[in-house]
């Protein structure tokens, strides 16, 4: 499972014109649910996400977590991170978990990080979503949980 997480000072996500999802200062995190990705993998990476340190202590240095400095997650689906880019000149999409799949991974993460922290939003799976954010540092990280 991958996550490409972004510091944000804000980001919001849009459905059919429509504001699906807000966050002020927190994270943004696009999500890539890969074949032979497991609940456990999700829930790993909920625990990363809310722990990873990348937000700036008294000393400017990255040294505190989502769940230390109090701020909010939104988690965006989004397949085309599981993309196959080594040939050619268009991304394949083999390695993506089917939607099924991809769908109840998704949810997983999202269930184990509200379990874990009460200010998570969504965008949402399958929609053609718009997703603006102002990306502080800027600071944009990809982590990945490889599959069991």
């Amino acid at each position: 499972m991958i996550g490409l997480l972004q510091r944000v000072s804000s980001a919001s996500v849009r459905v059919d014109d429509e504001n699906i999802a807000a966050i002020g200062n927190g994270l943004l995190v696009l999500i890539g649910v890969e074949r032979g990705d497991t609940e456990a993998g999700a829930r790993r990476l909920a625990e990363r996400l809310l722990n990873y340190r990348v937000f700036s202590d008294a000393d400017g240095k990255m040294n505190l977590s989502l769940n230390e400095i109090g701020g909010e997650l939104l988690l965006v689906p989004q397949f085309t991170l599981a993309a196959d880019t080594t040939r050619g000149n268009r991304p394949g999409f083999s390695a993506a978990a089917e939607p099924t799949r991809g769908r109840k991974l998704f949810d997983c993460l999202v269930e184990s990080a509200r379990l874990q922290h009460g200010k998570v939003q969504t965008g949402r799976f399958g929609a053609d979503m718009k997703v603006s954010l102002c990306n502080e540092g800027p600071v944009t990280i990809s982590l990945r949980v490889p599959p069991d």
